[in-house]
């Protein structure tokens, strides 16, 4: 495990807009700087970087962090790994610290599998070059297919030799263990080379591993298939890899356009011709992990199919999930018998280059039509193609692009726009019951897995074991029965700039959490902040509400003010440093958004028009205020709620004919209540009786 030393070193030298700046193109606009968000689809730049704070976050999609979170998310790494990669662009030496035995094991053998895969390439590749069958057949059939030795070294190609153990052998004697070689998909249970006699594609992850690879048979052999990839492993699984990525990933930023194609041949006959920002599915039709690898890059794909129009049809029914994800899809369809290696190597690669550009299709317009020319003088089949259609636009997450579609479909099958209009909305509807109900099938899932085996301490990406997984009873609809009510408190020049409610992407505001974010607001802005001579605003906040903690509403925020509370405990400085650096991703990626808004105050109104804020300072230092609000207003509510529970118990007593005792005391702690409530609320200028 690397030390807390290390860890420390790699944040402070960490610079936020050099970790950026390595994939985004960085504009400067005022104390920070602005580009277009790398993690979706955008044409205004609405992601910001603060040199100042060293953080980052897209006020888009939501997204923010620190340098360590921006590598995690944009090059697929978990926290150790990101870590390391910033240790090695700013060389610093990694200092290790002991783990348990568990945690060791498994890093080993996550360590293990990737340097025997490593040495498995390396063995294919020597393989391929200095040995006379691998020169004379396997060689020769990528020299064959036009690939220079640049293009073959580059991209990690090899053989395996058509004995039965002859690797695994190699191996052993080189010190690597056979069940190691098992676990990697290299060797049989019987001890056998699981690839022989097959020229050898190496399978990469996007940060360049070597995780598997693909064997192609050289020899006819009906009784073999003719490519055999790495079986399913702890490093290597196929559902959420592209063949390529490591190599087109920037190509494909910069381009804003992924070309998918589908075997490892036309992705290197594409690459070495220059048009790099392209991957391969492998054969297989395309996951939901893979179009979000690509959509981490870029919204725009350009599918490229064989010259097979059946075979074509067949492909069209899974790009649903693309149309999903909210991508931009277009469609390629080459010339009958083409492959895109094929017809590359015929036309060069300018006119390939032009055919593409020229012949891709919408995705949706595209199926219509082929679909069309299919049903033409048949009502039943023009029926079904109708529904096919309705289907895919039905798909598509934008309601905008839903209209633009149904209109263009509407005039291709000569049909009634308003038709369409009813038919996409009642599947829409029905597909998001169903979404529905596979998140609340997920959520229980998640919940009974947190119950039985909570998340691993040593793994510092892992969420809070207490975050919110529940949803009251009354919000299983989306609608909150208990939403902020500041009908009391009217906006005022000093509270403007508090938080929104929620995150753009959360959907339910729970309880008090506004008012307990407000709270966590303030602890990571002004924690270190003085509020009077000798006490801080941590302290501040922390003494005054320590006594309302247990009746938080939101967990995540409740265990943020906990740690706060046992930092004051130990004397541990509570600084925006310690949120923003913190392991837990969720607390950082919550500091981040906390901490950065998409405004800035003009310089000119001091400098030039001589006009500062005349009756109160400014928003950054006026956390006194908003800190004396801000506890009063979870007091009051908090409160407010022992007032609604203790009158639900005096009304049921009553209807029950309780004790008098009883009655008597549950009117009195009433009637003290009701006295600390206007207490607050005189404090804050307004009305108690709050809800």
């Amino acid at each position: 495990m690397i030390k807390q030393s290390t860890i420390t070193e790699i944040f402070e030298s960490s610079k936020i807009e050099d970790v950026v700046g390595d994939f985004v193109n960085l504009k400067k606009r005022g104390v920070n700087l602005l580009g277009l968000c790398p993690f979706h689809g955008e044409k205004t730049p609405s992601f910001t970087v603060s040199p100042a704070k060293n953080i980052y976050k897209c006020f888009g999609c939501g997204v923010g962090g620190n340098p360590v979170n921006f590598i995690m998310e944009h090059e697929g790494l978990t926290y150790p790994e990101a870590l390391r990669y910033l240790a090695k662009k700013y060389n610093i030496a990694i200092e290790e610290s002991e783990t348990t035995d568990e945690q060791r094991q498994e890093k080993q053998l996550y360590d293990s599998l990737y340097l025997v895969n490593d040495f498995a390439q390396k063995y294919y590749e020597q393989q391929l070059f200095e040995t006379e069958r691998g020169k004379k057949i396997a060689l020769s059939y990528f020299k064959e297919r036009g690939f220079r030795e640049e293009t073959i070294r580059k991209f990690g190609l090899g053989y395996a030799p058509e004995k039965g153990n002859t690797f695994t052998l190699y191996a052993v004697n080189k010190g690597y263990k056979q069940d190691t070689l098992q676990k990697a998909g290299l060797t049989t249970s019987r001890g056998r080379d699981f690839f022989r006699d097959r020229v050898q594609f190496t399978i990469h992850n996007l940060t360049g591993k070597v995780v598997g690879f693909g064997g192609r048979i050289l020899v006819k052999n009906v009784k073999a298939p003719k490519y055999l990839n790495t079986p399913e492993s702890e490093i290597y699984n196929k559902s959420k890899i592209l063949y390529g990525a490591y190599f087109a990933k920037r190509a494909i930023r910069s381009q804003d356009e992924c070309i998918m194609v589908e075997g490892y041949t036309d992705v290197l006959s594409l690459h070495q011709s220059g048009i790099e920002n392209v991957v391969a599915s492998s054969g297989t039709s395309l996951t939901v992990d893979q179009i979000r690898l690509v959509k981490r890059y870029t919204p725009n794909i350009k599918i490229i199919y064989d010259g097979d129009p059946a075979g074509v049809k067949a492909a069209l029914r899974g790009l649903d999930l693309v149309l999903e994800q909210d991508m931009n899809v277009r469609v390629v369809l080459l010339p009958q018998g083409e492959d895109p290696d094929s017809y590359l190597q015929k036309v060069g690669a300018t006119a390939f280059r032009e055919f593409i550009d020229k012949n891709a299709s919408d995705f949706i317009l595209f199926k219509t039509n082929l679909l069309l020319d299919e049903a033409k003088g048949d009502p039943i089949k023009k029926a079904n193609l109708i529904k096919d259609i309705v289907g895919s636009i039905a798909k598509i997450p934008d309601p905008l692009k839903r209209s633009v579609y149904i209109r263009e479909c509407a005039n291709r099958l000569e049909i009634g726009e308003d038709v369409l209009v009813q038919t996409t909305n009642k599947l829409k509807m029905e597909h998001i019951r169903k979404q529905q109900k596979q998140e609340e099938r997920d959520r229980r899932q998640a919940q009974r897995n947190r119950t039985t085996t909570p998340p691993d301490e040593s793994w510092p990406d892992a969420p809070p074991s207490d975050f919110p997984s529940e949803i009251p009873p009354d919000l299983e609809h989306g609608f909150p029965s208990d939403e902020p009510d500041d009908s009391s408190f009217p906006p005022t020049r000093e509270t403007r700039s508090a938080p929104p409610a929620v995150d753009a992407s959360s959907k339910v505001i729970v309880g008090d959490e506004f008012q307990e974010k407000d709270i966590v607001r303030l602890l990571m802005s002004f924690g270190e902040e003085e509020m009077e001579e000798g006490i801080s605003v941590a302290q501040y906040i922390l003494i005054n509400v320590e006594e309302v903690l247990e009746a938080f509403d939101h967990s995540f925020y409740k265990k943020i003010v906990q740690d706060c509370l046992e930092m004051l405990k130990a004397k541990t400085p509570i600084t925006q440093k310690h949120f923003l650096q913190s392991p837990d991703q969720e607390v950082s990626k919550l500091a981040a958004t906390l901490l950065t808004t998409p405004y800035e105050y003009s310089k000119n109104w001091e400098e030039k028009l001589m006009n500062p804020l005349q009756t109160q300072p400014m928003p950054e230092k006026n956390y006194k205020k908003d800190t004396v609000i801000a506890v009063n207003r979870i007091k009051l509510r908090k409160v407010n709620k022992l007032l609604n529970e203790n009158q639900s118990k005096i009304k049921a007593l009553q209807e029950q004919g309780g004790d008098a005792m009883d009655m008597i005391k549950q009117i009195k702690v009433q009637q003290k209540l009701l006295q600390i409530r206007e207490e607050i609320a005189n404090l804050l200028g307004t009305r108690g009786a709050i809800k």
